[in-house]
């Protein structure tokens, strides 16, 4: 299988030898969708996947995470999860779909897992527990699974995306499952699937795009109602593809396809002609798009396009882009909401119950997933917390302001807006009474660091915009590393030579050793416009300091910029002291 290759820009910018993107251009953003809260999964880079259900039956939306485990995740109905229930599965669990395999009315779970070359079924209790993991070999490394009806019979059957092949496995209609029936996609392997009946005749079809190092294309395949299937035409799309959405986009009865391309930036949409074939691509831009969903984003009937994209602009940044549709299979132009650092699956659903598509981006740095509500016509800046600079502790920072702006057509009140308290602190608050349409208000807090370490707070609005309260969140972190200075800019210095040093004075202002786990970050392979030494070592005790004496050699004319990255058990970590300079 030829994987897409994720590239990105980079501009005369180091961390002290690991090249990192400083000064990027910033996201653009259309505040609707707000960041409302941050869930942790378990760590294994680079492998994050959810799924999204009512697993206990209490009308709130839960999460099934994959990360090195399968993580269940009960929603308190206001955006936000309990503490999550782990289970065993196989070896890199890579995707997660969730559906009722047994028919006992209780939705069940299955996780395709890379490394163990298995597919782990969980039956669901209707508690939002589950039961032991049954096993399911395939043929090669599973990297995706989805679930249809491919023999007409209504149960709940599986697909698996591997290597080599495209596998079914038929459902027995107790919850186990024969198989696998394997269609091998020949010397060019499948990167993204898609399923629906594109030909209304009861059965499943498939979608299957892969990618060449030149091109790449999606290829019908027609279920013949056993779980094998006849292959028919190919279309080609951007190059790059990722995943495959199916949906019905102009509401006459004929299942269209978006397809996320990562490499070629944006969304290809093909139109469904009812019978098995598709019109031409479409395309459509967005960034590195690495996901896509469809859904009515914006309440008014008609189908939305979701669109996680891993690099924002050919940087490495994160985001969440809506293009919202026109009810004829077309689409209007994105709109672009900041999301994790590297995002890479986005998932809808109603997490608040307000009865509005919100929003679930997974992120590929950290291994988290960001819950992203919509707040209709209660436009919030900025659209993601309200984040203070790292401040230490015993100190408080300069107050922050966010704004509310009534999008709407019609005067929107606003009956409340409270804070949660310490450490966060509301001074100033002009978002009482009546907000007429396009006017908007303000509130503003401050936060006052007491301990190390990252820490949440909320402002609540209640407001006619929403049945449920909107809350903004806060967040501070706390640290006793102090730096000073905490930039350093050099003047303009001849290319080739080497500039008189500048140091960055380390404090530890804590009562206990300050323990480095890594530094200075350095590359000996890469050239460096920025040199560093320092006198730290390994820890300084409380009260003590330490110096980072900096020199700056640049190797072309033009601005440099890079920052100092220091990891320690301070809080607030990594600390990054900026550096400029300009080649003369």
């Amino acid at each position: 299988m030829v994987q897409p290759q994720r590239q990105f820009k980079r501009i005369c910018s180091v961390v002290l030898g690991i090249v990192l993107c400083v000064g990027c251009a910033g996201v653009p953003a259309v505040a609707q969708l707000e960041t409302r809260a941050t869930t942790y999964l378990a760590a294994a880079p680079g492998n994050a996947a959810v799924a999204v259900g009512d697993f206990n039956h209490d009308g709130k939306l839960d999460v099934a995470a994959v990360a090195k485990e399968l993580q269940i995740f009960l929603g308190n109905g206001d955006g936000t999860f309990q503490a999550p229930i782990n289970y065993a599965v196989g070896d890199d669990p890579y995707s997660v779909v969730t559906a009722d395999f047994n028919g006992d009315g209780k939705l069940d779970l299955a996780v395709a897992n890379d490394l163990s070359g298995t597919v782990s079924v969980l039956f669901g209790n209707g508690d939002g527990t589950f039961q032991l993991a049954e096993t399911l070999n395939t043929s090669t490394a599973p990297a995706f699974i989805a679930t249809a009806d491919f023999t007409g019979n209504h149960r709940a059957d599986l697909v698996v995306l591997t290597e080599n092949y495209v596998s079914v496995f038929l459902n027995n209609g107790d919850g186990t499952f024969r198989g696998p029936i394997n269609t091998s996609m020949g010397s060019v392997g499948p990167d993204a699937l898609g399923v629906g009946d594109f030909d209304r005749n009861g059965t499943s079809d498939l979608a299957v795009a892969t990618n060449t190092l030149t091109s790449a294309s999606v290829t019908i395949l027609s279920g013949n109602g056993d779980g094998t299937f006849k292959e028919g035409t190919s279309y080609p799309i951007d190059t790059g593809p990722m995943s495959v959405a199916v949906a019905d986009f102009r509401g006459n009865g004929q299942l269209d396809l978006a397809i996320a391309s990562f490499d070629g930036g944006g969304v290809s949409v093909l139109l469904g002609n009812g019978d098995g074939t598709f019109q031409s691509a479409a395309f459509y831009t967005s960034y590195s798009a690495d996901w896509v969903t469809a859904g009515d984003f914006n309440g008014d009937g008609k189908l939305d396009l979701i669109v996680s994209n891993f690099a924002t602009n050919g940087y490495y940044v994160g985001s969440v882009s809506i293009l919202l549709g026109n009810g004829d299979g077309t689409f209007q132009s994105q709109k672009v909401f900041p999301s994790g650092k590297l995002s890479t699956m986005v998932a809808a659903g109603d997490f608040n119950g307000d009865h509005k598509l919100d929003v679930i981006s997974v992120d590929f740095s950290d291994d988290y997933f960001l819950t992203m509500l919509n707040t209709g016509t209660a436009v919030f800046s900025p659209t993601s917390p309200v984040t203070f600079p790292t401040q230490l502790i015993g100190t408080t920072s300069a107050p922050l302001k966010a704004t509310l702006t009534n999008s709407g057509t019609t005067t929107m009140t606003i009956s409340s807006v409270t804070g949660s308290g310490l450490p966060f602190k509301m001074t100033k608050n002009t978002c009482k009474g009546s907000v007429s349409p396009g006017a908007q208000c303000s509130v503003a807090a401050n936060f006052t660091a007491q301990v190390e370490g990252l820490v949440s707070g909320t402002i609540t609005f209640k407001d006619s915009a929403s049945s449920k309260p909107q809350v903004m969140e806060l967040v501070g972190t706390g640290t006793v590393v102090k730096l000073s200075p905490t930039r350093l800019n050099f003047p303009p210095q001849k290319v080739g030579t080497k500039s008189a040093p500048q140091i960055i004075q380390l404090t530890n202002t804590g009562s206990v050793p300050l323990n480095f786990t890594h530094f200075i970050f350095t590359n000996g392979n890469n050239p460096r416009d920025f040199l560093e030494t320092d006198t730290c070592g390994s820890q300084i005790a409380s009260g003590a300091s330490c110096n980072i004496k900096i020199t700056f050699s640049p190797r072309k004319k033009g601005a440099c910029n890079a920052f100092v990255q220091i990891e320690d058990d301070g809080g607030g970590s990594p600390q990054e002291p900026r550096l400029a300079g300009t080649g003369d």
